[in-house]
């Protein structure tokens, strides 16, 4: 099979960051400035499409051709682009994700970064000019005298950097290609592959936007903000009361306390506090108001929707690094604000944001940016006459961890009744389970079950509870210390687990030796010059971590190491692991193996998925039949054996609407 490599360099007007691939690339104003090419790995060509009239005749056959193979980085947006540019939408399944492949193997997604991580020499490497000449030639410029006016930069007013320019897109290719065959000895999986082309189907489909919800909600928030400013400038006499600063100094001056700052949780805590002035109360709970940030999603909405009224591109394909768990893009649609309201008053209050009616909400719902942010995801409709039929798995992540471990007790209560919270407090506690229900005094231990269940799988303690609101439940921090000695006396292959996969982990680097355990195998992959810890998941897929060695802690224990990228400093550097840190990576990333079988399976059976968010598909189905009969085939096809996890048992539960919704 030939292979062609590619990069392109674009313009539009249209934002991609805020408003993702899909709307950029269908702006009316939309081109492809730059192509540079590459057959079998060989060297780099350009074609200008500012001085060219088309693509060469050699290249234009060869996209549509199921005979070779296209390679890109972020390979969706040269598809995409170019789909757009010839007008009929090419096959994907022609196409490899250089991206995919660096990701899959646990490096970072940007092309400078991920040839940084692997040691490209500078040769190689991405060149650091072209952040500056994206800004130059591929977005609007502001117009100004000196620049006669005009809104964008062509090659001609700027032809040595257009020159440079050309060097940068050939690089990419050059860049992309070395990437790629650092990497060759770890291809990507086959079935990996088929979920990223299933991926793309899902972002390019898109889900509908209830335009005239999301206008109405900017419209009330503009409303709102400007009443609440009026009002806090009347109970303060500042002149800003939204600056941080004049707003500290007055609560210090009219309170007495020292405030460090003004963040939600410190808000949250004055106002727990005896306060004596009301007029101090009614500003922190204005500056709360204020403070919703529900108006920005509805302005990513309204920014990223297509002139058909959808969506696209909400998703991140291997968005979680190492897990290969899915992220959110434009709208986030994996940190949207629950929704409280239910029934006719959820309808009456979509209705009422609809007419601007600021005051009914207000009067009838409660505060407007409480009710906005309780009604965004109602803003996500399916097309008329379709409805949304959503599934989700019901505590995967509960289920994994204890059929990995083999912690049986655990999986006879999903077999069974499924209250794990229950059960896991009777276990805990010692106390009939029949006896924790509500009305009994014992019914208090499963709000003990439920943190424990949910903070302790990953070696976690008293810190975890606090973390997962052990305290905002009510339980007293003294009592913390006991439950997680309770847990883990309940749970003893789940412990058992954490010290097996580390010791593992470290026999396996300090000696190359294959180890397994639980049907987890642990490998050292690679040569002197690049080489993994890797862990290979029942259903084949691997887990990598880069560069592994021993070193030590900072209790001066013996540690595993590898490079990876720190979330918190954006750096490519050495992270420190342990047992339960692996278990974690492991059982997320087998949850995510099995919501990606489900999906292709729902797919394949007539049920069009059009976003999914953690464990919860949301799919958008023509109205036929009766909705009970639709949730049930579905929660059905959801809760089937995976044949490669025998034993693990699935379940699933959902509704049928006509806009997204959670409660």
């Amino acid at each position: 099979m030939r292979h062609l490599s590619i990069d392109i360099e674009t313009y539009s007007s249209v934002p991609i960051a805020k408003a993702g691939l899909y709307k950029y690339a269908q702006s009316p104003d939309f081109e492809i400035l730059l192509f540079a090419w590459s057959w079998n790995f060989g060297p780099v060509q350009i074609c200008d499409l500012t001085t060219e009239n088309q693509l060469p005749e050699s290249v234009l056959k060869a996209l549509p051709d199921p005979e070779i193979q296209k390679h890109a980085y972020n390979a969706a947006f040269e598809w995409y682009c170019l789909s757009r540019y010839l007008g009929a939408m090419l096959p994907i399944s022609q196409w490899r994700d250089t991206m995919l492949h660096a990701l899959y193997c646990g490096y970072p997604a940007s092309l400078d970064a991920a040839g940084k991580a692997l040691g490209l020499s500078e040769d190689k490497r991405k060149l650091q000019t072209g952040k500056a000449l994206i800004r130059t030639f591929c977005v609007p410029c502001k117009p100004t005298a000196r620049n006669g006016g005009r809104t964008r930069v062509l090659p001609g007013h700027e032809p040595e950097k257009w020159e440079l320019f050309k060097q940068y897109n050939q690089q990419d290719v050059v860049t992309e290609m070395e990437i790629e065959r650092r990497l060759s000895f770890w291809p990507v999986p086959d079935e990996i592959q088929r979920q990223w082309e299933q991926d793309i189907t899902i972002n390019e489909r898109g889900v509908g936007l209830d335009t005239q919800l999301v206008e109405g909600a900017l419209e009330c928030s503009e409303i709102t903000t400007a009443r609440l400013t009026k009002e806090a400038v009347s109970l303060s006499g500042l002149d800003n009361p939204n600056s941080v600063s004049q707003l500290t100094s007055w609560l210090e001056n009219e309170t007495g306390f020292e405030i460090d700052s003004l963040t939600k949780s410190t808000v949250s805590g004055l106002l727990n506090r005896n306060l004596e002035s009301e007029n101090v109360r009614r500003m922190l709970e204005i500056r709360q108001e204020l403070g919703k940030t529900s108006v920005k999603k509805y302005a990513a909405m309204e920014t990223a929707v297509c002139e058909d009224n959808r969506v696209r591109g909400l998703l991140q394909f291997y968005g979680a690094n190492r897990t290969g768990r899915w992220a959110g893009r434009i709208i986030q649609p994996q940190n949207l604000p629950r929704t409280r309201l239910h029934g006719a008053e959820l309808s009456a209050a979509r209705s009422w944001v609809k007419k601007r009616e600021v005051d009914k909400i207000d009067l009838l719902a409660g505060p407007v940016p409480e009710i906005l942010s309780q009604l965004i995801r109602t803003a996500l409709v399916p097309a008329p006459g379709k409805r949304f039929i959503d599934a989700d798995f019901s505590a995967i992540e509960a289920r994994v961890i204890a059929w990995l471990a083999g912690e049986e007790w655990v999986l006879d209560v999903f077999r069974t009744h499924g209250k794990i919270y229950e059960a896991c407090a009777s276990q805990m506690f010692g106390v009939p389970i029949e006896k924790i229900k509500k009305g009994n005094p014992e019914y208090e231990l499963r709000q003990k079950g439920k943190v424990a269940t949910l903070a302790l799988g990953y070696q976690g303690s008293t810190g975890a509870l606090i973390n997962m609101g052990a305290l905002e439940m009510g339980i007293p921090e003294e009592e913390l210390p006991d439950i997680v000695q309770r847990w883990r006396a309940s749970n003893k292959r789940i412990q058992d687990l954490w010290y097996s996969m580390e010791n593992a982990a470290v026999d396996t680097v300090r000696t190359g030796r294959t180890n397994a355990v639980r049907g987890l195998l642990l490998r050292i992959e690679g040569n002197r010059e690049r080489y993994f810890l890797t862990i290979q998941l029942p259903s084949g897929r691997k887990l990598f971590y880069a560069q592994p060695k021993l070193g030590q802690n900072r209790f001066g224990r013996e540690s595993l190491q590898y490079l990876g990228m720190n979330q918190t400093t954006k750096k490519w550097e050495a992270i420190e692991t342990y047992g339960g840190k692996l278990v974690e990576n492991c059982v997320q990333a087998v949850a995510r193996d099995c919501l990606a079988e489900n999906i292709g399976k729902l797919e394949a059976s007539g049920c069009p998925v059009v976003f999914h968010v953690h464990d919860e598909v949301i799919i958008e189905k023509e109205i036929s039949g009766p909705a009970e009969k639709e949730l049930e085939r579905v929660c059905g096809i959801m809760s089937r054996p995976i044949p490669w996890a025998p034993g693990l048992p699935l379940n699933a539960d959902g509704w049928v609407g006509d806009y997204y919704t959670k409660d």
